[in-house]
Formats: structure tokens, sequence, C-alpha cells
């Protein structure tokens, strides 16, 4: 209950006031040589609720008091306004990100430690504060690429699309197609407004609004396969306004291992980073490109991201009122046609 005129309640001072001149004024007097005999003869029902239409003009007074405050039944919405980031990422699953690199004490591949930090990036961790507003989509790549997951605000269903990424098996799917998969990614981006109006049609979400849209580039490698060189993708992006982080993985030599019918050998590995065209591609898009040799470095670059690309939340409170002091006056009223019929008949005094 809401009172729009809440200084209305001050008339409520007045209400001892009038009780105390009332029982100060003059009342009626009959002329009567002795009243002892009425004493002994007590009080009758009416006499007894004599108080009653005192009570009923007080009662009538409160109610009016009440009903000039203006009392106001409301229903407070908030509706929250999203803008988010549509992020792709696009991930090389090539045979070098079998190479390996420790994750919390443990030795694992380069792949899987990109995806338990980037499960980390979307989902939150001890180290990472998540992105529960982002539109988030993944591509991965070898000699071709691959959608592995639509732009999508529904991160729970992220785990079983991170278990889908695997290291290449054949080899003539392996290689490195950075071209392709930054052009594919580009591509969904261009696409993600409608994506978002159809996700937000059918989960009945509020009205939401991409604020930008990046690419975050994970590779170990240098572009030898495809269609597109990288800087034509980059080209394309940045006509799209999009963004693109590079990030190096590893590099330098390194040891992967393989499974074989007599066990599990370790191999030494090396891979070649083109750092030249990488940071060349995050500069044409107005991105940054960083090395990450380790999984905390990782984690770091993860952090910077965070720190340049927030989405925001706008909460829009309201409210919706209906006047109520029609109630409240109508029982004033009949407190006072009560009084004015009880004065009248049941407790009528001469004079």
């Amino acid at each position: 209950m809401h009172f729009e005129s809440p200084q209305a309640f001050l008339l409520l001072l007045l209400v001892p006031l009038l009780l105390w001149l009332q029982w100060r004024g003059p009342g009626g007097a009959v002329r009567f040589s002795t009243t002892r005999n009425a004493a002994r003869a007590g009080a009758s029902l009416r006499q007894r609720l004599g108080f009653l239409p005192l009570l009923l003009r007080v009662a009538a007074l409160v109610l009016l008091v009440v009903a000039l405050a203006r009392p106001q039944r409301g229903l407070q919405r908030v509706r929250d306004i999203n803008k988010g980031i549509a992020i792709e990422m696009v991930v090389d699953r090539s045979g070098s990100m079998a190479a390996e690199m420790e994750y919390e004490g443990r030795k694992m591949t380069r792949l899987d430690v990109v995806k338990r930090v980037f499960r980390d990036f979307v989902l939150g961790s001890d180290k990472l504060r998540g992105r529960p507003n982002d539109l988030i989509g993944m591509v991965a790549f070898a000699r071709y690429a691959d959608t592995v997951c639509p732009l999508t605000l529904a991160h729970g269903a992220l785990d079983p699309f991170l278990d889908s990424v695997k290291l290449v098996q054949r080899r003539e799917e392996d290689g490195t197609s950075i071209g392709d998969a930054l052009a594919l990614a580009a591509a969904r981006l261009k696409k993600a407004e409608e994506t978002l109006r159809e996700q937000v049609r059918e989960e009945g979400r509020e009205a939401y609004e991409i604020k930008s849209r990046i690419i975050i580039l994970l590779t170990d490698g240098e572009n030898n396969a495809g269609k597109r060189t990288p800087m034509q993708a980059a080209e394309l992006a940045a006509g799209w306004g999009i963004k693109i982080y590079a990030i190096g993985i590893g590099g330098g030599d390194a040891v992967a291992t393989i499974q074989t019918p007599f066990g599990a050998y370790k191999v030494p590995t090396r891979s070649r980073i083109d750092e030249g065209t990488l940071r060349a591609i995050a500069d044409a898009t107005g991105g940054m490109y960083r090395r990450a040799d380790s999984a905390k470095a990782l984690e770091d670059v993860y952090d910077e991201i965070d720190e340049l690309e927030r989405s925001e939340i706008e909460s829009i409170r309201f409210m919706d009122y209906e006047e109520r002091f029609a109630g409240w006056a109508l029982a004033a009223l009949g407190a006072l046609v009560a009084e004015t019929v009880l004065r009248c008949f049941v407790f009528r005094r001469i004079p």
C-alpha cells in the first residue's frame, strides 16, 4: 500500500482535540429533586452503549483522513535491459595443439587447456568473472573451419559443445586455416542480431542490445590452408565492425604424448606462431594480440579482455498504481450515516 499524500495524516492530531471539546462542551440537564433512586436502578443496555455514536464519528474522521492521504495499490515492475557483447571463440584444433601445457599442476594438451580456460571465461571461476550476459559462439578449425556452437545466451549448453571439440585425427584434415575460420566467425557475428531476435522471442527474454562484436582467436601455428588469408578475413571483419583479439598459444619447443600399441610415448614437437600476422589482423580490426605461454598467461589475457569488453545491465523500475481512496471514503460515509441514525432514534436525547 502506498499513500500519495501522507501529509494528510497530520489531521489525525485534531481527533484528540475534538474529543476533548466534546467532553468539555455543555450538555443538557433536567432539574430533579434527587437521583438516588435512579442510581440504584442501574444502567440499561442503551445507556451502556451510549458511546457508540461518538465512536462512529471518530471512526468516520479517521477514515476520511486515510482517504485524503490517497492510498494506492501498486505493482512494482523491474525490467532489465542488457547491453551484451557477441563473442565468437575461434579455436585451433590442429595436430600441434596436442603439445603439453601445465594446468593446475597437471599436464594437459594445449587444446584441453584452451577449452578449460574458455569455460571459466564464460561461466566464471575464482580467477575470471564470467560472461553471463553475452552471446557466445564457437568455431573450431584445422584444415577446415566448422561452427561448433551457435551464438547463444544459454550458456548451460556449453559443456557438451566443448566436449565435441577434439584434436584432428586424420592427416588429410590437419592444417591451420586461420583465414577461413576468421571469415566464418565474422559471418556468424554479422548475423548475430538475427539470431538474437529469434532467441529472445523463443525464450521470452527482455530487450537485449548487442553493444559490440568480437572474435577471440586462439592458435599455436601459422596459416597454411584454406581459401582466405588471415588479412583478407581481418578486412572483412573490420568492414563489419568486428574486433579480433588474437592469442598465440605456447610456441617453441614442447612435447606431445602419443598413444601406440606399445604404450604412451612423449615425442618432441615444435610449432611456430606467426606473431606478425596475428598482430596485424588484431591491429586492422581495433583488437589486440597477446602471447600466452602458460595457462596462467592465458587467464591473464582473458582477464584483460574482460576489462576491455564489459557488458552492461540497466534496470528500469516503474510502478503501476490503482487509486484505493474510494473504499475508505465510502466507509467514512457509512460511519456518519450510522452515527446520525443512532443519535436520531436509538440514542436520542432530550433536550
